[in-house]
């Protein structure tokens, strides 16, 4: 079973894909999360696995939506997804663009297990600076 991922704004959405049948229709979850997806993401994927009767360890591959997107969404998204892909020693592919999950399908089956899959921001991150320290 793969599990694909788009999670690069407010809302987030998850497909679970038969590696057997490579065709994505609409998301199976799609939720608001807001700035709650580093608390709900890990909790609403159980929730879709359990669903379907599965657990991670049916897991054989990942897709994530590597952007443009929101720089706080995709690097949560990536993380987890990254993890899970090490934790379980499967592969992982990230993708852009409108076709990015028929690209992931097709490109997973050629992806080493070790590979993280990198978020593309679409531009540099807007952070603060760090503060100058008083002198002493």
């Amino acid at each position: 079973m793969i599990l694909a991922l788009h999670a690069a704004g407010p809302t987030t959405s998850m497909w679970l894909l038969d590696a057997a049948n490579n065709s994505a229709g609409d998301p199976q979850l799609i939720w608001d999360s807001g700035r709650n997806l580093s608390t709900e993401l890990l909790s609403q994927l159980q929730s879709l696995l359990a669903d379907h009767n599965l657990t991670l360890s049916d897991l054989s591959g990942l897709i994530v939506f590597s952007g443009p997107g929101s720089f706080t969404s995709l690097r949560i998204g990536h993380t987890v997804l990254n993890a899970l892909a090490d934790s379980l020693q499967i592969p992982i592919i990230g993708t852009t663009g409108d076709d990015w999950l028929s690209q992931g399908l097709t490109k997973l089956p050629h992806t080493p297990a070790s590979v993280p899959a990198l978020p593309a921001y679409g531009s540099e991150a807007h952070i603060t600076h760090p503060q100058k320290q008083p002198k002493s």
